[in-house]
């Protein structure tokens, strides 16, 4: 899925735009992306590239003016973004960080976030890959793939190995880079090695994104990690960091789907509460098919009760027996449609689920924690918790556990 090692020792060669016109055969191996609708100041400005010694002129005084740090190939062209007649209705870049960008889920989520297909058909967006030293070369692969893709709204990539650099400016954050489920492992087994990456990232995020970056947590145990993450980031509001747990929310709107025989978009108002694992509650109680009740609809209340909850609790350990692996594809759905709830208004009396900070929450669960929940949007990147939900004594027992 992803990788565990976050280092910060760089490999890099500097150019500059009179030796662009070199670059060229090194182009189709390697590169740093960024289509730039505009030029921000930086520090250092360096293009990735691997060369051989003897194919890199003598260095001169970099411009600023021309290149962007960590930009890649095609993306490290200046233009204007108006001048373009079908990119004057456009919104304002958006930038974009993702790590363990070198993925399997990756490989499946950038594609779909470079199409439009997540932020819309008229935002731009820059996209920022972080990887480890280890999977640079993938990370550059992943870019050429970007570049020859064509995405008219991709207008920036860059990638690098510090999450300090590739953090910068960033309004979201998705963390997916970590280690992985393999079978027989349990997710709280992972902690030791990922909650290391996700306090230091945390700490990252703090320093250098922007004050009210949003940050979806995948990596697991996705909640614990996002409670590191924002324990490490007091000057970001912890209510913008999330545990993805809307692949459980779709696992479980199939399976009630495939027991009353209909079509899953038939199902809304589902919640899962709790935890991205084996002890999260899918909540039949208040899902509703074709706008009933589940209960309504489905009578059999002992497969409720029993099968239902365990196939979801369960979906994702049989999947790794099946494979050998964590899934990919259906992650990187679930990542999309959990940002769409975000920045597209909830609809008329549904929710979505996912995992939050619980500081003020109206359901009796303990503050200081990251708990999936009910939530809606405006679609303006922010929520509220769900207040009109039912609670029985078997949903409270279930939740409380």
């Amino acid at each position: 899925m992803a990788v565990a090692d976050f280092t910060t020792t760089y490999k890099e060669s500097i150019f500059l735009p009179s030796q662009l016109s070199s670059l060229s055969s090194c182009l189709s191996n390697t590169r740093s992306h960024v289509l730039k609708p505009y030029l921000r100041a930086r520090n250092v400005n360096k293009v990735y590239c691997s060369v051989a010694p003897n194919e890199v002129q003598t260095p001169v005084v970099p411009q600023p003016t021309s290149i962007k740090g960590e930009c890649y190939g095609v993306f490290c062209l200046t233009y204007d973004l108006k001048a373009a007649e079908e990119t004057k209705s456009w919104k304002s870049l958006i930038n974009i960080a993702v790590s363990g960008a070198a993925g399997m889920i990756s490989n499946h989520l950038l594609f779909k976030l470079a199409s439009g297909e997540v932020f819309g058909q008229d935002q731009p967006i820059a996209l920022k890959l972080l990887g480890s030293e280890r999977s640079f070369q993938a990370l550059e692969g992943v870019a050429m793939e970007l570049e020859d893709s064509l995405y008219p709204l991709l207008r920036e990539v860059s990638i690098g190995i510090d999450p300090y650099d590739v953090f910068r400016d960033v309004e979201w954050a998705i963390l997916i880079g970590a280690k992985p489920r393999g079978p027989g492992m349990e997710r709280a087994d992972l902690l030791d090695i990922n909650g290391q990456i996700f306090a230091e990232q945390g700490k990252a995020l703090n320093a250098v994104a922007s004050s009210n970056v949003k940050v979806i947590v995948v990596g697991n145990p996705c909640n614990t990690n996002a409670l590191i993450c924002l324990k490490n980031a007091p000057n970001i509001p912890a209510k913008n960091f999330h545990a993805l747990t809307r692949l459980d929310e779709n696992r479980a709107k199939c399976q009630l789907a495939l027991k009353a025989g209909v079509f899953y978009d038939k199902v809304s108002n589902m919640t899962i509460w709790g935890n991205h694992s084996t002890t999260q509650v899918p909540d039949f109680l208040n899902a509703r098919i074709s706008g009933f009740p589940a209960k309504d609809v489905i009578k059999d209340t002992k497969w409720l009760e029993n099968d239902f909850t365990e196939i979801v609790q369960k979906r994702g350990g049989v999947l790794i027996k099946k494979w050998g692996r964590s899934s990919a594809a259906s992650t990187a759905v679930s990542i999309v449609d959990a940002i769409r709830s975000l920045v597209t208004p909830t609809p008329e009396g549904d929710w979505f689920s996912t995992g939050v900070y619980t500081n003020g929450n109206p359901y009796g669960i303990a503050e200081d924690i990251v708990f999936s929940m009910p939530c809606r949007s405006d679609g303006d990147g922010d929520y509220e918790l769900v207040k009109d939900v039912l609670m029985d004594d078997f949903l409270r027992e279930r939740i409380k556990k």
